[in-house]
């Protein structure tokens, strides 16, 4: 797969070695998929081989995915690119299976503190607006505190921040103090005496809609993308879900 998209797109070349074919169409590909030249190689994989894996060793070749109705934009063509694009439609069964294993309710019942790096640009922040919607969408946004930084890296953030969140949590369990992104980003520095690897907390960011990032499928904005009551109906049908 690398060998098909440095071929089609010299990703692995300097810039100036590039063909303009080449450059145009790494320009398209990250302006449409909205991400970014050094993560698009992993997120390539995801798409072919961890889909692949879903559709056929967890659900008998049966499709959860669907792009019907969605217009894709950013190319220097879009509607050559619309015109001839793929289009797939889901096994309704195996749509509600995959969603039964992987979509939350929001109904969390203990606190629940998230750190996530702005740049990340493997798991996108937009997630977390679709988190806080979901959660909020259930009625417990009072057990959620969602806290992000100036940083970039996905997993690897500052050792300094990780350890003030750990002791924010743990005293939010305890005594029901709930921390705020404020709070956290003035603890913090307590930790950094210890640790030295910095504080990057943001209070007053807040993430775009998660529709920014990824293009909703007709009736696919809304949260949480399966209701408690949901759940409880799939899980009485046999076999539901995508475990091995």
């Amino acid at each position: 797969m690398h060998g098909r998209l440095q071929e089609c797109t010299g990703i692995d070349s300097d810039p100036r070695d590039r063909t303009a074919p080449q450059q145009r169409n790494l320009d398209d590909i990250l302006a449409v998929t909205r991400t970014t030249e050094e993560t698009l190689p992993a997120h390539l994989l995801y798409s072919a081989f961890l889909f692949q894996d879903i559709v056929w060793k967890r659900l008998d070749g049966r499709n959860p995915f669907s792009n019907r109705g969605v217009r894709y934009d950013g190319s220097h063509d879009d509607r050559a690119l619309n015109a001839g694009v793929a289009r797939f439609s889901a096994d309704p069964t195996a749509r509600r299976d995959l969603s039964y294993d992987s979509d939350l309710t929001g109904r969390i019942g203990l606190p629940v503190l998230t750190l996530h790096a702005i740049g990340d640009s493997q798991v996108f922040v937009e997630h977390e607006a679709a988190y806080g919607a979901a959660v909020r969408g259930a009625g417990r946004q009072r057990h959620l505190v969602q806290s992000f930084t100036r940083e970039s890296d996905h997993s690897a953030l500052s050792a300094s921040e990780y350890a003030n969140a750990l002791a924010a949590l743990d005293r939010w369990a305890r005594t029901g103090r709930k921390p705020t992104p404020a709070s956290l980003a003035r603890s913090c520095e307590a930790f950094d005496r210890t640790y030295g690897t910095g504080c990057f907390h943001d209070p007053g960011f807040r993430p775009e809609p998660f529709a920014a990032k990824v293009r909703p499928r007709p009736g696919g904005a809304h949260w949480p993308a399966m209701s408690a009551a949901q759940e409880r109906a799939w899980s009485r049908i046999g076999g539901v879900g995508i475990a091995p």
